[in-house]
């Protein structure tokens, strides 16, 4: 007699298997759990973020089957998965976030597990809005033609002691030539500076230095909290004159940012997305999830702005070749595949501008843009509000010293002619790749 047969996780293993144009792919790097193969843990993985479980069911139908997700190709700790469409609900990222990045990590043959790439079909990409924007209709809402970055400065420290502080700040940097002030992650509603009271300073300098100035200023808003507070706070902003609202969407969760979305395209509003909390699962080599995987799901939910990084220069772990690639998968229409990447056509959604911050200063700017280029924001706080001569001329030593990249005038050279500039680099000095 033979034994029954207990398990199915080897079944979810089709190595001759080709995925088809209309299924989701994914790719895994998976460690074992000590006595498990990486075969073992692969099975799990297919069949725990498909239709599996731990052991054969007398329920199962030819429908179930035809539903399983198929492990398709392993090379040594990659996994390759590939799932059927009709497993996913088609405009909902947190079901798709349920299945493929749910429970798969708490499985006892898998010691650690990483989700490296991430490949929608065009149907599913097309069931979502993508960008209201995109980055030409970012720079457009600040009228900015020539070639360079948007500029924001975010207040330091994190959190400013009143609303007039915050938004006197905000007049001196818009004064020096930056575009927006920026809220940061944590400063929402506190005590001692209210949101309103924060929006109705903020807008009434901001007004002031567009007069003075002659150019468009505005300011990123965070608006993180409650859905439906969230919502409010965006009315206030667009009722005091605003453009843009921040949201921290990792915080915050996909179903907010969703809806969020739809508020901010109701309110003619930019929706500009900080990744506070992402390190938590981005920042270990061989588990949690790459921020490659989460900017291609946050061009799916619509965000007009997100970080990216900053290139392996500044304060912020990110190496080059992980921050183009990123840049590369949220702004191009099509991206090639790439080394174990999967390839990518974006079915005509618009590209989201990318934002790089952490720790940049003057003397960082142009090796950076000449890695990123010119279509993105860059958001300077320290190295605009440590400088010695204060916020205003911090601002002025930035914009000075993207004017030097542009017409490609070595920094120091151009800061013979900008005291601003010179004063930056005698603080901060230059940075450059190794």
């Amino acid at each position: 007699m033979s034994e029954e047969k207990v398990d199915w996780y080897l079944d979810f293993i089709d190595l001759k298997r080709q995925p088809a144009k209309d299924e989701i792919q994914l790719l895994f790097k998976a460690t074992p759990a000590p006595g498990y193969s990486i075969e073992e843990a692969a099975g799990r993985i297919a069949s725990e973020s498909s239709v599996g479980t731990w052991t054969t069911l007398s329920t199962v139908t030819q429908d179930t089957l035809n539903r399983m997700a198929k492990v398709y190709k392993i090379a040594g700790d990659l996994v390759y998965v590939t799932y059927p469409l009709e497993l996913f609900e088609l405009g909902s990222i947190p079901q798709l976030f349920s299945s493929v990045f749910g429970n798969i990590y708490g499985m006892k043959a898998v010691a650690r597990l990483r989700v490296l790439d991430i490949r929608f079909p065009r149907e599913y990409i097309k069931s979502f809005k993508g960008p209201q924007f995109g980055h030409k209709g970012a720079k457009e809402i600040l009228k900015i033609k020539e070639n360079r970055p948007i500029i924001a400065t975010v207040p330091k420290p994190k959190l400013s002691p009143s609303a007039e502080a915050h938004a006197k700040i905000g007049y001196e940097i818009w004064l020096g030539g930056e575009d927006l002030l920026k809220d940061d992650e944590n400063l929402t509603s506190q005590p001692f500076i209210k949101f309103e009271d924060r929006v109705r300073e903020v807008f009434k300098y901001r007004d002031k230095a567009e007069k003075e100035t002659g150019e468009r200023k505005s300011a990123l808003i965070n608006v993180t909290s409650e859905t439906e507070e969230m919502k409010r706070r965006a009315k206030l902003v667009k009722d005091y004159g605003g453009e843009f609202i921040m949201i921290d969407f990792l915080t915050a969760g996909w179903a907010a940012t969703q809806t969020m979305r739809e508020v901010a395209e109701e309110l003619g509003l930019a929706l500009y997305a900080h990744r506070a909390f992402h390190a938590a699962f981005t920042k270990l080599p061989d588990h949690g999830a790459t921020m490659l995987s989460i900017a291609k799901v946050a061009r799916l939910a619509g965000v007009d702005f997100l970080h990216i990084g900053t290139a392996g220069i500044g304060k912020m772990e990110g190496t080059k070749s992980d921050v183009i690639r990123i840049k590369e998968e949220i702004t191009l229409d099509k991206v090639p595949q790439e080394d174990i990447y999967f390839e990518q056509d974006w079915a005509g959604i618009k590209p989201i501008m990318p934002v790089s911050s952490g720790g940049l200063h003057p003397g960082i700017l142009p090796p950076l843009l000449d890695a990123l280029g010119a279509d993105i924001a860059i958001q300077v706080g320290g190295g605009v509000l440590g400088h010695p001569m204060g916020p205003r001329a911090g601002a002025k030593a930035v914009r000075d010293a993207i004017d030097a990249w542009n017409k490609k005038i070595p920094l120091q050279e151009y800061a013979e002619k900008s005291k601003e500039l010179k004063a930056a680099l005698e603080k901060w000095g230059t940075q450059s790749y190794a």
